[in-house]
């Protein structure tokens, strides 16, 4: 199966049509109507984005097999200043920017250092 296969299984499994995606993404419906039509492939730069929307890892949407890493979310962590700092710089991001940083930061945290 093709990223762009895998892309429209997970959309018709979590019942998002293209307009929807294209809407929370910013992505153009015309390029995801290609991505559909000619059997393409996102572009690396649109990954992380689609990750973000669908709620799905980049291992889940490339290979089709979940993240093996354990997900430990810790809610007991206190932000210090940076972590603050950085909450200020984003709060009057659009809801677009928002999500592009999201899946930066998703992206940062699979590179092995």
């Amino acid at each position: 199966m093709t990223i762009s296969e895998r892309l429209f299984s997970i959309m018709e499994e979590k019942n998002i049509s293209m307009p929807e995606l294209a809407r929370e993404t910013g992505i153009s419906r015309h390029t995801i109507f290609d991505w559909q039509r000619r059997k393409t492939n996102p572009g690396s730069d649109k990954i992380m984005i689609l990750c973000e929307v669908l709620q799905v890892t980049p291992e889940e949407l490339l290979t089709g097999r979940p993240d093996p890493r354990p997900k430990d979310p810790d809610t007991s962590y206190a932000p210090g200043s940076f972590e603050l700092q950085l909450l200020r710089e984003c709060q009057g991001f659009s809801d677009q920017k928002k999500r592009r940083l999201l899946a930066y930061v998703s992206m940062l945290q699979n590179i092995k250092e």
